[in-house]
């Protein structure tokens, strides 16, 4: 991505290339780090949902019979997956929007 074009295009703007670089990388790393957050609290929700799955496995075989535990660790995985599930829907709906602008 070269935006040093861009202040070639609008000579009169006064903004200077290492400005435009500078704010080019910190954009980058700003997506990075979103990214992996994302990935992050993806693999959060897969192991709430494991620990979930192992903890209903123990109560059907009668190993634990604190059905309390259980029905909270499925409800932290259920919260957990709704959380990405809305925010990856907002992430959508913010691209859909930058997409309908008119430039």
């Amino acid at each position: 991505m070269e935006i040093i074009s861009q202040n070639k295009l609008f000579p009169g703007l006064g903004i200077e290339s290492t400005k435009l670089d500078r704010m080019s990388q910190s954009a980058e790393n700003l997506g990075q780090s979103f990214q992996k957050f994302f990935t992050d609290a993806i693999n959060n929700v897969q192991s709430l949902q494991s620990q979930s799955n192992n903890l209903t496995k123990q109560l059907a075989t009668g190993e634990i019979s604190d059905i309390h535990q259980v029905m909270i660790a499925a409800e932290k995985a259920n919260l957990s997956l709704q959380f990405v599930v809305q925010a990856r829907n907002k992430v959508v709906d913010a691209y859909q929007e930058i997409m309908r602008m008119q430039v």
